[in-house]
């Protein structure tokens, strides 16, 4: 009973707003913007901010920094939902920002998720910024390129905040284990390790890992010392399963992605799709998958498949705008889609072959005739002689050398044959044949 007791005490609000910090010397990550000497740091303590979104990831810090900057101006700071205000109340409260302009006063205006709002709810705020009756302050978790009217953005510095790294939400995990405003009141045994596992749990939200170290307490168990002792099968009993954790900076890290990327080549889409979701599920982050399948789309399918890249470029921007979890179904698609794709390393093998010989030749001159001449001079020195533009001949190539002589008849791309890359193979062995006089024609018909 007195264990319960003592959570009641404690949970009169969550744990993450009780232990919102402050003030700067609380606040934890950003050191880009809000480290000692940063512009940022030096607005808020100046009390000089200005028009700004905060464009971040959740949990991060947009609405603590706001508040933050709440304590410490000197103007009347508003709170504005986007989510549960309209017009109406828009334009009272910048009426009350006008008068209070007249008379010598500042208002800073606060929109948590000002994205949410509608283009002419944005216009509502535009001719009050451009006078300077409020301060605007945005918070938006979506790129601000998208979602804020463009004439407002061009009115408002834009700072991007990052997600929290591992360290940082250590801080504020142990923070709310020894601050009075979370569980410093009681006797909690929680590791390194566990809180570790909190933390990459937590993904850079430090939203999330202080709730669910909230909810790992109000479940914990008192040990023989007469602690709430918090352990791995507490954390798997509360987040309702085993937690598939890896420090995505370890060697798990890249034996998953590996494994996504091998499985993928050998177009084994189930295997691909279990990884995939392995990757997810620990907490990775969507970007770097959707990178890896954007470079695979060329390294392994290239031209067999030229729609590959495409559809992997796709992704890459919807999960860009999305993130998790609703680009976990975008992910899926370009991974099934390179899986089941022909496969080609043609660009890869190309390049790669490409790159030795330039490193082992990089003083070897350009051929005189595909030499730029802009000027007289050049010109008479020969810079562009014997140029052929292949657009003035019948079959809009040119006979003439454009490597170096030393490489010439070299090849680099060696066509597979296989999907889409078969009309390509077919096109560059035509073309070599013609060079070499072997066929006297590119017309298909007469080859």
């Amino acid at each position: 009973m007195r264990q319960m007791s003592l959570l009641e005490d404690v949970a009169v609000e969550p744990l993450a707003s009780r232990m919102r910090p402050r003030d700067l010397s609380e606040f934890v990550g950003q050191g880009e913007l809000l480290g000692e000497g940063c512009l940022l740091r030096r607005m808020i303590e100046t009390d000089g901010v200005s028009s700004m979104i905060l464009w971040g990831p959740p949990g991060v810090g947009k609405t603590t920094l706001a508040n933050v900057i709440a304590n410490l101006t000197k103007a009347e700071f508003v709170t504005f939902s986007a989510v549960t205000s309209g017009i109406k109340e828009i334009k009272e409260i910048m009426a009350q920002a006008e008068q209070s302009r007249r008379f010598g006063g500042r208002s800073v205006l606060f929109i948590d998720e000002i994205h949410r709002f509608n283009k002419a709810q944005q216009d509502a705020f535009l001719p009050y910024v451009e006078q300077g009756s409020i301060i605007l302050i945005g918070a938006t978790t979506e790129n601000p390129s998208f979602e804020v009217n463009s004439a407002l953005l061009s009115r408002c510095r834009v700072f991007v905040l990052k997600g929290l790294e591992q360290k940082d939400i250590l801080v504020l995990l142990k923070r709310a284990l020894s601050d009075r405003r979370g569980f410093g009141d009681l006797n909690v045994a929680a590791s390194e390790d566990v809180l570790s596992k909190i933390a990459l749990y937590a993904n850079g939200d430090a939203r999330k890992a202080l709730g669910v170290l909230e909810t790992l307490v109000a479940n914990a168990k008192t040990n023989d010392d007469g602690q709430l002792f918090i352990d791995d099968k507490l954390i798997e009993n509360c987040l309702g399963g085993k937690m598939l954790i890896y420090d995505k900076s370890g060697e798990e890290h890249y034996n998953l992605i590996s494994a996504l990327h091998k499985s993928m080549r050998n177009s084994d889409v189930d295997a691909a799709i279990y990884w995939l979701a392995r990757m997810l599920e620990a907490g990775e982050d969507p970007m770097y998958i959707a990178r890896r399948c954007v470079r695979f789309a060329s390294e392994d399918v290239g031209l067999a498949d030229s729609n590959a890249l495409l559809l992997a470029v796709t992704v890459w921007n919807a999960c860009h705008s999305l993130g998790m979890p609703e680009c976990n179904v975008h992910l899926t698609q370009i991974v099934t889609y390179l899986s089941l794709a022909p496969k080609s390393n043609a660009m890869e093998v190309a390049y790669l072959a490409a790159a030795r010989d330039a490193k082992e030749m990089l003083a070897e001159p350009v051929p005189m005739h595909i030499r730029n001449a802009p000027t007289k001079l050049m010109k008479d020195v020969g810079y562009g002689k014997g140029y052929i533009y292949a657009h003035d001949t019948a079959e809009k190539v040119a006979r003439m050398d454009c490597l170096p002589k030393s490489l010439n008849g070299k090849r680099y791309y060696e066509p597979t044959g296989l999907g889409g890359e078969a009309k390509f193979k077919a096109r560059s062995e035509q073309l070599r044949a013609w060079r070499a006089g072997e066929i006297s024609s590119l017309d298909e018909d007469k080859k």
